[in-house]
């Protein structure tokens, strides 16, 4: 079994819900029920405060989904494993790959009022509503909500990461009123120096995280987010380093930018810490360069690198959200 399959797992919860009052015979009204009463349920508050829903699990996307084969969209669908009607990377988000093939062209279109991508590998350009974003490998763009389809032309061949918050606005049966941000372009050159400049300040050595997060002209005075939604971190595991374990309330759909080939560049995850402060009893990701794994909300998990050579790692969450609301709760383990 290889290391991506030994790393798929899907945790059951034993909660076992009472019955609904209303369908109790001792609570029931004599009278019948109005139309407008039939839909009204009433429960029991212990034992339906915490309602028994499927977790969400640990899984990949594997590069090799995009690496070879037609132009095509390749999406990274988890709502059978979380009991979800419509295609979800998480209950907020769905991710994709895009693979396009040189001199092809391939359209996405999404109801959303975010939508990033990626730029795993190649160059190209994205049309739409009223931008053209030129890209190559290691940008990043985001567009706020758009009527049309965007346009993707790949001038050789491509791969994009594709995330938006489609889900939501599904589960909330609405449709985006108005672009909450403009067009934005993150460059590799830009990312890549700011980067380095942090590496350098005093006490960086020191940090859990030597990574910068992608902000927003729109946030900058409130949740300093990628959108009003959308989170993202370009974050950088130096080599030989180990990060230490950290946790918070969205749940994170990680894009391995580039690792070495092997098994000694790692994620670890589980709900607990040890005595020291290390991921208890955990599952281990490894990192593949274009691959995705997703870390459940409220989930320790550590970043490991055994190898001579920095990895870097690119998260995209629903932590815009979260964050507005107070309660994305990100804490990191001190150790002991």
């Amino acid at each position: 079994m290889s290391a991506i399959q030994e790393i798929i797992t899907h945790h059951e919860s034993e909660i076992d819900l009472s019955e609904p009052v209303s369908k109790k015979s001792k609570l029931m009204p004599t009278e019948p029920l109005s139309k407008l009463e039939e839909d009204a349920r009433i429960y029991e508050y212990t034992s339906a405060a915490n309602p028994n829903m499927s977790q969400i699990p640990v899984m990949v996307h594997p590069a090799s989904l995009h690496e070879t084969g037609p132009t095509r969209i390749i999406p990274f669908d988890l709502s059978r494993q979380m009991e979800i009607e419509y295609p979800c990377s998480s209950p907020n988000l769905i991710a994709s790959f895009l693979r396009i093939c040189p001199n092809e062209s391939l359209n996405t279109q999404a109801t959303a009022t975010s939508q990033a991508f990626y730029i795993i590998r190649g160059s190209g350009r994205s049309v739409s509503d009223e931008d053209e974003i030129e890209w190559s490998e290691g940008d990043l763009f985001v567009i706020p909500a758009c009527e049309s389809q965007v346009v993707h032309t790949a001038s050789s061949d491509s791969a994009i990461y594709w995330v938006n918050d489609m889900p939501l606005m599904q589960y909330l049966g609405v449709q985006p009123a108005t672009k909450k941000f403009q067009t934005t372009l993150f460059r590799k050159e830009r990312l890549l120096a700011e980067v380095e400049r942090i590496k350098h300040q005093p006490g960086a050595e020191h940090r859990n995280r030597m990574g910068i997060l992608l902000g927003n002209r729109i946030t900058e005075e409130n949740t300093k987010t990628l959108t009003h939604t959308l989170w993202s971190l370009l974050n950088m595991l130096p080599a030989r380093d180990a990060q230490r374990p950290h946790r918070h309330n969205s749940v994170a759909l990680d894009l391995c930018v580039s690792a070495e080939s092997g098994d000694k560049v790692y994620t670890l995850m589980c709900p607990e810490l040890d005595e020291e402060g290390w991921v208890k009893n955990p599952i281990k990701c490894v990192w593949k360069s274009g691959a995705v794994f997703s870390t459940p909300p409220g989930w320790w998990h550590s970043h490991h690198n055994e190898t001579d050579t920095p990895a870097w790692v690119l998260p995209m969450q629903d932590a815009g959200l979260y964050t507005h609301q107070r309660t994305l709760d990100i804490r990191f383990s001190s150790g002991k």
